[in-house]
């Protein structure tokens, strides 16, 4: 069973910077691929961003340029640098674990095996 703890959180006024880790257990963190999600109240969960066994990396449109996913498979990390934070950037994120072969142009979260249990962000303007 893999598990994911996700921290750094917290309450951030807007325009500041968060960095979110998430640290996954096991012995073969470098064979996923791993993803960043994140759910507002009363939304559906939405991709973020997510990152290759290879650390090549894709972020959803409404983050670009913001928002930067980095892994060290040596710590079995993968983190989320977020800056420039807005208001509707505050939401529950998560960071999951996809063990299959497919690319990480698959961003709908059926994708992705394995969840943590979310860190909360909150954005105050």
């Amino acid at each position: 069973q893999v598990q994911l703890v996700e921290s750094g959180g917290g309450l951030v006024q807007a325009g500041g910077s968060l960095r979110l880790s998430c640290v996954v257990s096991g012995r073969t963190f470098r064979t996923y691929n791993m993803g960043w999600f994140r759910q507002a109240p009363g939304k559906e969960r939405e991709f973020v961003a997510a990152i290759s066994r290879g650390s090549g990396t894709r972020n959803a449109d409404s983050v670009k340029g913001r928002f930067s996913i980095s892994r060290d498979n040596a710590k079995n990390t993968v983190y989320l640098q977020i800056n420039s934070l807005k208001p509707e950037d505050t939401a529950v994120y998560y960071c999951a674990v996809s063990s299959s072969d497919r690319p990480i142009s698959y961003t709908g979260s059926s994708f992705y095996d394995y969840w943590g249990q979310g860190t909360q962000v909150t954005v105050s303007p």
